[in-house]
Order: structure tokens, then C-alpha cells, then sequence
């Protein structure tokens, strides 16, 4: 068997679970460290602490693919600079929930990304799915909403603000991954390299406004980051290995794809809550899981 071959064929599955359990990794870290910053300073963490190591990560990638860096067009610039833009928009619709007292229907509606990823990619992007396909990603933002263990109806969608911005968020994110894709595509050249180089592009030019943002609305959330620099470079390691995953598989698979069976994120921090806080598993959250389970099978195997 040419095992070379396989790595290539299925790279984005592997990069996909990387990024899915280093997401819930850092989430865990960034809750613990927005108790001592502001909501931006802890966003802003994850690009800051992460930059060094993701320099680090092209540099080496440069080295194992024998490649030279890839040289910025027009093209790349016009999606990589929109990506950073819609990326720090998603995260912010996503902190401006947390303001609302429904604020839990809002973070669950900001996890529909995955199937607002297929919409929107085949409506903007040409990017078509298969019915099977189809069927995955929307069984799978079931089981997700089912794991949350938030219920509402229609009316909290259309009357609370919060899940408003929810929604938004998951938009904003969701179009952020297909532009990530289609910078990395851009550069024309090896895709492991071209993940790298738009990682550390889109991590330098969100580090650069966050710090200008913090040094004008709140100088000292620097200090702070300073003073809290152990949990920092814990989020920004962690963010760093998980944008590696989402960059890379994102460069070689449909984004859709990637996001639907990036929703095993919230399986696996089901089961790190269940594992060290020792909270019962309810069988709704069992449905829920199962459906994930399902969704990835289908997606895997047959769409």
C-alpha cells in the first residue's frame, strides 16, 4: 500500500480531530483566563501568544516541503485580509451574545457554522455538496443543538438579540473558513505550505489590530497579559495547534466537509466535562452524541 498516498487522501480528517480537540482545549483555557481580561484582550491573546509558534511552523514546513515562501497576489491579500476581518466580526457577535440573558440559545445558534458554511459556499462560493453530504451536516447540527442542552422555539430566534448575534456569529465564522480556503488555494503552491503561510498572515495582521484596538480603548489588558503570561501561552499554544488543523484541512478538503466533522468538538468536550468535573451524561446528550457519531460516519463513508 502506498502509504505516502493514503496520508494525502485523508490529511484533512486528521488535521480536522486535531483541530477539534484542540479547540475545546483552548476554549477551557480561554474561560479560565477571561476571569483576569477583557473579552478583546482574550481574544487577542489567541493571536499574539500564537504568532511566534506559528512562524515557527511555516518555517518548518518551508524546510520539510524543500519549497520556497510563496509570494503575496491580489487574490490572496483580497480573501486573507476579508477572512481576518470576518473571523474578529465573528467572534465579537459571539462575545456580544454573552450580554444577553438568553445568551445560551445564542452560542448554540453560533454552532450551526457548519451547515451556514455549505449555504453559503454554494451560493457564493460554486461549491457543490452531495445530497448525502447534505444530509450529514444538517443531522449533525442536530446532535449538536441536542448536546448543548439549550431548548427554544422560533420566537426566542426572531425576538431575542442575543441569538441574533449568535447567528451572525456562526455566519461570520462560516465565511471565514471558506475564504481561509480560498487564500490558502491562491498561493498555487505545495498546500501544506500554503496553509502555513496564510496562518501566519492571518494571525500577524488580527495580532497588529488587537494591539492597536487595546492600546486605545485599554492599555492595560497589555499589562495584564504580561502579568497572566503562563494561562496566555497555554491559549495561544493551544489556539495555534488548532488553527494549524483548521488551515490545513481546510486547504485540502470543501470547507463544508471540514466543518461537519468538526462538529466532534462538542463530543469530545461532553465528554472532557464528564471525564473531570464527573457530570452525568443525560440520554438526550446520548441522542445528541449519536447523531454526531452518525453524521461523521456518513460524511466519511458514503457522501
Amino acid at each position: 500500500m502506498d502509504f505516502t498516498f493514503a496520508f494525502s487522501l485523508h490529511v484533512w480528517i486528521y488535521f480536522t480531530i486535531l483541530a477539534a480537540v484542540m479547540q475545546a482545549i483552548r476554549t477551557a483555557g480561554q474561560k479560565k483566563l477571561s476571569a483576569h481580561l477583557s473579552a478583546m484582550a482574550t481574544t487577542g491573546v489567541r493571536y499574539i501568544y500564537a504568532l511566534p509558534f506559528a512562524f515557527l511552523y511555516l518555517l518548518v514546513m518551508t524546510e520539510q516541503q524543500s519549497v520556497t515562501l510563496p509570494g503575496l497576489n491580489a487574490t490572496f491579500l483580497q480573501y486573507a485580509l476579508i477572512a481576518c476581518v470576518m473571523q474578529i466580526i465573528g467572534t465579537f457577535c459571539l462575545v456580544a451574545a454573552f450580554k444577553y440573558r438568553n445568551f445560551a440559545v445564542a452560542t448554540s445558534l453560533a454552532k450551526t457554522e457548519a451547515i451556514q458554511v455549505a449555504v453559503v459556499g454554494a451560493l457564493f462560493f460554486s461549491v457543490s455538496l452531495s445530497l448525502l453530504a447534505w444530509f450529514s451536516v444538517f443531522i449533525g447540527v442536530i446532535g449538536v443543538l441536542i448536546v448543548s442542552r439549550v431548548k427554544f422555539t422560533f420566537a426566542d430566534v426572531f425576538q431575542n438579540p442575543g441569538a441574533g448575534f449568535g447567528l451572525a456569529s456562526g455566519l461570520a465564522l462560516a465565511i471565514t473558513t471558506l475564504l481561509i480556503r480560498e487564500s490558502s488555494l491562491a498561493l498555487e503552491t505545495d498546500l501544506m505550505v500554503s496553509a502555513a503561510f496564510t496562518l501566519f498572515f492571518m494571525i500577524g495582521v488580527q495580532s497588529v489590530i488587537s494591539i492597536i484596538y487595546l492600546c486605545i480603548q485599554d492599555i492595560r489588558q497589555l499589562t495584564l497579559m504580561a502579568k497572566h503570561w503562563r494561562l496566555c501561552l497555554f491559549v495561544g499554544i493551544t489556539s495555534v495547534i488548532g488553527s494549524i488543523g483548521w488551515f490545513t484541512a481546510a486547504s485540502f478538503q470543501n470547507a463544508a466537509y471540514v466543518k461537519a466533522l468538526g462538529q466532534v468538538e462538542f463530543f469530545i468536550t461532553l465528554l472532557l466535562t464528564y471525564r473531570i468535573f464527573k457530570e452525568r451524561i443525560s440520554r438526550i446528550e446520548y441522542l445528541g452524541m449519536l447523531l454526531i457519531i452518525v453524521s461523521v460516519v456518513i460524511l466519511l463513508l458514503w457522501a
